[in-house]
C-alpha cells in the first residue's frame, strides 16, 4: 500500500523542540525527493522543507531557515524533520509529501505557553 504516515507532534512551549518522523511504504523511497508542508488554521499549505531523493541536498522556507533540520533514512525509509526553537507562528498540521502527490494524514504542533 502507497502511504505516508507521520507522527511526533505534540504541544510544545515556546523555544522547545519536537521531532516529527514519516514512515514511507508501497514505492521507491530511496529516488523520491521528500519534504515537510504545515497548514495554520485559516492559511494555505506551505511548503517547510524539502530533501532531495539522492543527494541529500536540503532546501527550507525562510521562516525556519536555522532553526528546522530535515533528514532521511533510505534503509528505514523515514524522514525526519527537527523543530528546534520553537514559536507560536509554527504552530501548524505538519504534512510529509512524497512523490508530489502522496500526502500523509497529517500531525499536529501546537507551540503555546
Amino acid at each position: 500500500q502507497v502511504q505516508l504516515v507521520e507522527s511526533g507532534g505534540g504541544l510544545v512551549e515556546p523555544g522547545g523542540s519536537l521531532r516529527l518522523s514519516c514512515a514511507a511504504s508501497g514505492f521507491t523511497f530511496s529516488s523520491t525527493a521528500m519534504s515537510w508542508h504545515r497548514q495554520a488554521p485559516g492559511k494555505a499549505r506551505e511548503l517547510v522543507a524539502v530533501i532531495a531523493r539522492f543527494s541529500g541536498n536540503t532546501e527550507y522556507a525562510d521562516a525556519v531557515k536555522g532553526r528546522f533540520t530535515i533528514s532521511r533514512d533510505n534503509d528505514k525509509n523515514m524522514v525526519y524533520l527537527q523543530m528546534n526553537n520553537l514559536k507560536p507562528e509554527d504552530t501548524a498540521v505538519y504534512y510529509c509529501n512524497g512523490l508530489g502527490y502522496l500526502w500523509g494524514q497529517g500531525t499536529q504542533v501546537t507551540v503555546s505557553s
